[in-house]
């Protein structure tokens, strides 16, 4: 009885080491989910920056990442230099929209991450900058008035085209002048850089009172700056202005059903869709005479069209994706438990007749009853059968 007692002893041993190696392998199965799912928690952000002046990596350039959204605005949450290499290496961990800025030589360079974007080997392109406009200039000018209500709003847009491979930068005298005229409100100034959104731009007073400076730079690329004010106005007095700026065309444009009169005005006909009537300035200054009502805008120019008309809007809308996170989330824990669960039913068990030949499927202590064993050689390893041998019974 003893001898059977230390055989189902030793079975229940061989069970427990097979039941711990499961436990083991499900731990590190445990173990790699886990990272896993929290792998995305930690992060950096890299990249190199590359001078396209001199097509050569750039060193010294200042790499600062913000988080955008804040009630703050803008929100610095770390920042690097980029190495004789141009890399740069910010550990930070991203989540929903940032925006990288890069200064270098005066000038910045803005890059934005929307969630889900990598934040690896992300490339980053400057140029040297020149207070020489170089092969900057303004490539159109138009100037919409819009009358009614005793005064005239004003709005200016500036096309500017650099097909060079430096960038234009004035900080002291300003890339963009522009007549205020007297009893003007203050104007508000938007820039759009090459790629980018529209952002506000200081504006600076010059020598000239009525003469006021934009202080942006102007990249390679095009870039768009829209200056807007109000002048008071009284149906048929003059508005006099001019233009500071050296344009290869500048146009003067009134909405449908304002019609204006002026000296050495080219009268360029209507555009088509908003039906808006164009005028082309030959010269730098003009005196103008407004009459009627604006019209409603036809049916096609309404709507969202009408408002991309009027200029860009500084508002940006950026990916929802932080609604999809749990979905994703129980998908790839989906995906991951599957894999487990197969390759859990894939690993085989040994039994305990597996383990040792020389046993039989019956009896834990064959060697000192092979007469049981021939007995029961045939029997396969059931429930019943493994069940029926254990401490309190014996093997007799």
């Amino acid at each position: 009885m003893r001898e059977a007692y230390e055989g189902g002893a030793g079975m229940r041993a061989q069970r427990g080491d097979a039941e711990e190696a499961r436990r083991t392998h499900f731990k590190g199965w445990n173990r790699w989910l886990v990272f896993v799912v929290c792998a995305p928690l930690f992060g950096a952000v890299t990249g190199t920056v590359t001078n396209q002046t001199t097509g050569k990596a750039q060193a010294g350039a200042t790499v600062a990442l913000y988080k955008l959204g804040t009630q703050v605005g803008l929100e610095l949450i770390d920042q690097a230099k980029s190495d004789a290499q141009g890399n740069f290496t910010i550990n930070q961990t991203v989540q929903g929209p940032h925006l990288i800025r890069t200064a270098f030589d005066g000038v910045t360079y803005n890059h934005m991450l929307p969630p889900g974007r990598p934040t690896s080997g992300i490339a980053i392109e400057v140029y040297d900058a020149s207070k020489q406009p170089g092969a900057a200039k303004v490539s159109k000018h138009m100037i919409l008035f819009e009358p009614g209500g005793g005064q005239v709003a004003v709005n200016e847009t500036y096309l500017f085209k650099n097909d060079g491979k430096t960038a234009w930068n004035d900080p002291d005298g300003g890339t963009l002048k522009f007549f205020l005229p007297a009893g003007a409100s203050k104007p508000d100034v938007k820039a759009t850089a090459p790629g980018g959104m529209p952002l506000g731009a200081a504006v600076n007073k010059t020598a000239k009172a009525d003469v006021l400076a934009v202080d942006f730079a102007i990249k390679p690329g095009d870039t768009r700056i829209d200056v807007s004010y109000t002048v008071p106005y009284t149906a048929g007095a003059e508005l006099a202005g001019k233009v500071i700026s050296k344009d290869e065309n500048t146009y003067l444009i009134v909405p449908n059903g304002i019609t204006m009169k002026g000296e050495g005005l080219n009268d360029l006909g209507a555009e088509p869709r908003t039906q808006a009537h164009i005028f082309g300035l030959p010269g730098s200054t003009y005196k103008v005479q407004f009459a009627g009502e604006v019209a409603a805008a036809p049916a096609e120019a309404g709507g969202e069209q009408g408002s991309e008309e009027s200029g860009p809007r500084i508002e940006q809308i950026m990916p929802r994706v932080n609604s999809k996170t749990v979905s994703i989330l129980i998908v790839a824990l989906g995906i991951l438990g599957l894999g487990f669960a197969l390759l859990y039913r894939a690993t085989p068990t040994t039994t305990d007749w597996q383990a040792n030949p020389t046993r039989c499927r019956c009896c834990p202590c064959c060697r000192r009853h092979r007469a049981a064993s021939r007995r029961c050689s045939s029997v396969s390893p059931t429930r019943s059968t493994r069940n029926n041998f254990g401490p309190n019974r014996s093997a007799s």
